[in-house]
């Protein structure tokens, strides 16, 4: 599957002008690191990005658009591979990552987390090359009304290897998975690690009942999920283990987002934020934004301790 995605990305750059043209640009992205309460993070100024960035999401808004991720709105020189039978793994023409995705559900139907992580742990087994990523209708999705995942090439958000360094505490264990917490506040961050898919389900499934439904849609939430192979295993059926970052949230955008003047700063996070990696589509915000104005934007977006430390005490006592 990792050699079929490079096909269709070498393709799609030779024959999407607008694609390859993004892919060129991202040479000259600048990025800038900033160190937020001990923990890295990365901005990056992307241009590009302002498609999402700035994305309208209210009903209104979705109503009176086409859904850019249904098959009979695709450009016509956007190909895709299919996925299980109803996903279609296309190339992203407005990249973060060198290699980007989005692989949406081909029928229109919601953003909907929970009868899909099945599905999303089995893209992370089988795009082993990959992290996927998960942002709820109201965490930076911005096609609320169109159920899809995203995909980057592993190794490009801070957290991936940074969490192995940082102070994990152990919340539970079950069966062949863990959960962890990480102590990197004002970020939320749950950490499953599990060798077992129907396990990882479980644990997964205890964290999403833990949340306040704030919406009608979900509890809000940002994930991050990746195979990681074992590169010796003597156990059949245990080639790796899955990796899966649950970032709760209680807020879609910061204060930031709609302030006016010099207060104004164009973010809006969704899971690559969450991950490390702040994206700025525009070049005054990419030059002034600092570690105490991410510190506020998490503190803003992300579940306060309290609310934090009750999740973690509701998941242990269903154990």
């Amino acid at each position: 599957m990792n050699q079929t995605i490079d096909t269709l990305l070498t393709n799609q750059l030779t024959a999407w002008e607008l694609a390859r043209n993004n892919y060129a640009a991202l040479s000259d992205i600048r990025v800038k690191e900033l160190n937020v309460h001990g923990i890295l993070y990365k901005v990056q100024f992307n241009p590009a990005r302002i498609v999402s960035s700035g994305a309208k999401v209210d009903t209104k808004s979705i109503q009176e658009r086409k859904c850019f991720l249904c098959p009979a709105n695709l450009p016509p020189m956007q190909k895709g591979i299919p996925f299980e039978g109803h996903y279609n793994i296309l190339v992203n023409p407005f990249p973060i990552f060198p290699r980007h995705l989005t692989i949406p559900e081909i029928t229109h139907l919601d953003q909907r987390i929970a009868p899909r992580f099945s599905d999303m742990l089995e893209l992370a087994k089988q795009l082993t090359d990959y992290t996927i990523f998960y942002n709820g209708p109201r965490c930076g999705a911005s096609a609320p009304d169109h159920a899809h995942f995203q995909a980057g090439n592993k190794g490009f958000m801070p957290i991936e290897q940074d969490w192995r360094k940082q102070v994990a505490r152990k919340v539970v264990d079950y069966g062949k998975a863990t959960l962890w917490y990480l102590n990197d506040f004002p970020r939320t961050t749950l950490v499953i690690e599990s060798l077992d898919k129907e396990d990882t389900m479980k644990l997964f499934n205890l964290i999403y009942r833990s949340l306040d439904l704030k919406a009608e849609e979900e509890p809000m939430m940002n994930i991050l999920a990746m195979y990681e192979v074992f590169r010796q295993s003597t156990i059949p059926g245990q080639e790796g283990k899955w990796i899966v970052f649950v970032f709760p949230r209680a807020k879609h955008r910061p204060s930031c987002y709609t302030a006016k003047g010099e207060a104004n700063l164009l973010s809006s996070p969704a899971s690559v934020d969450l991950g490390g990696v702040f994206i700025t589509p525009i070049e005054k915000d990419f030059l002034k934004i600092t570690a105490e104005d991410i510190a506020q934007i998490l503190s803003e977006v992300c579940l306060s301790a309290t609310d934090f430390q009750k999740v973690r005490q509701y998941i242990k006592e269903q154990i």
